[in-house]
């Protein structure tokens, strides 16, 4: 045999980054972060204030109760396959004027089989040339946030600067680069926000290494990738936030986002081409800032069944948090009652705040 099953997953890897297709590209980086949005299907960019906003809403880090914090979250998805890993860093600077922050995420398969040369010149196979390689994401998010200089508007507004890193292990790499911009406004209990993602359109320039795959791909009968750009078309989400107090001791916020894309139709709640919006729903008690309850409601899909009947789908997930001095531990579990096409999964994420070094 000189098709090797196991090298089916190295090409089938490259062939789906070859493609040039606006939509979806970048989707790992709408998988999102922090147990505790997790817990609240994300809807988070009008009440997030925290080092998490570096990715949610970067007009949130100016509302930071701290002035620096750190936030770091683990998650692992397809039976732990694929890892899944957050760490991020904001500051006040400017004399608590304005906040910086800096995100890192990666999204990675490793230990993947390599057996291109499983089989030598004579047909012979050798275990022993079987080598693995790493299909990773990466994504480095620079913020800075402010709030406005009018004291009579609780206003905020940051912006994110993206670098992204993709590559599927010596065969082929891209690099890219995008903007985010966010901003929140606080009236009374409310809390509206808007936050733009890929605002100017994201690119990322993919490169492949045809020396590697000419042998391999010539014999299975595939095209060999070419040098390309991919790109990412924006999306919008408007967030509106409500929080009250119950009595001295409890609290209840609740919020829903609107997530428009512009890449065509998708299979969500309002589907349209070219704009199409994904509604999420989340709430959250907390009890003295301590313990925290969370539940979320979103990835609403048209689906049909085996007798072709159409239904909709949803994700419901819960979470709970619990705050000990400058140090707070969220855990979030995903699609509770197998109610959609998501696999289960448990999300843990800390963060620690720090007054000063």
């Amino acid at each position: 045999m000189r098709k090797p099953l196991l090298f089916c997953f190295l090409i089938l890897s490259i062939q789906s980054l070859h493609a040039q297709k606006r939509k979806y590209s970048n989707e790992f980086l709408n998988i999102g972060i922090g147990s505790a949005a997790f817990g609240m299907s994300g809807s988070v960019i009008a009440n997030v204030n925290d080092v998490t906003a570096g990715y949610w809403n970067p007009a949130g880090l100016a509302r930071m109760e701290t002035p620096k914090q750190v936030g770091l979250m683990h998650s692992e998805y397809f039976s732990g396959i694929a890892k899944y890993d957050y760490a991020a860093f904001a500051t006040s600077v400017q004399d608590n004027t304005a906040v910086v922050g800096v995100s890192a995420i990666r999204f990675g398969v490793d230990d993947i089989p390599d057996t291109s040369e499983l089989i030598d010149a004579d047909g012979n196979i050798n275990y022993d040339r079987v080598k693995k390689f790493s299909a990773a994401d990466y994504a480095f998010i620079f913020s800075y946030a402010r709030k406005s200089k009018n004291a009579k508007r609780d206003f905020t507004y940051g912006a994110n600067v993206k670098i992204l890193h993709r590559l599927v292990g010596q065969y082929g790499k891209s690099y890219g680069f995008g903007l985010d911009a966010g901003v929140q406004y606080k009236t009374g209990k409310f809390v509206l926000a808007a936050m733009g993602r890929d605002i100017t359109t994201t690119f990322n320039t993919w490169s492949y290494n045809a020396d590697q795959l000419s042998t391999v791909y010539t014999q299975t009968g595939n095209d060999i990738p070419k040098n390309s750009t991919e790109t990412t078309l924006p999306r919008i989400i408007l967030g509106a936030a409500y929080s009250t107090a119950i009595n001295e001791q409890f609290n209840i916020m609740a919020e829903t986002n609107l997530n428009f894309t512009t890449d065509g139709k998708r299979n969500v709640l309002l589907s349209a081409n070219p704009v199409s919006i994904d509604p999420t729903l989340g709430l959250t008690v907390d009890y003295k800032k301590v313990v925290s309850l969370r539940a979320g409601l979103g990835n609403i899909q048209k689906s049909t069944d085996f007798t072709g009947k159409q239904f909709y789908s949803y994700q419901p997930n819960m979470g709970v948090g619990i705050k000990i001095n400058n140090f707070s531990i969220d855990y979030a579990l995903t699609n509770i009652g197998n109610s959609s096409d998501a696999l289960y999964s448990n999300v843990f994420s800390v963060r620690v705040d720090f007054s000063t070094f």
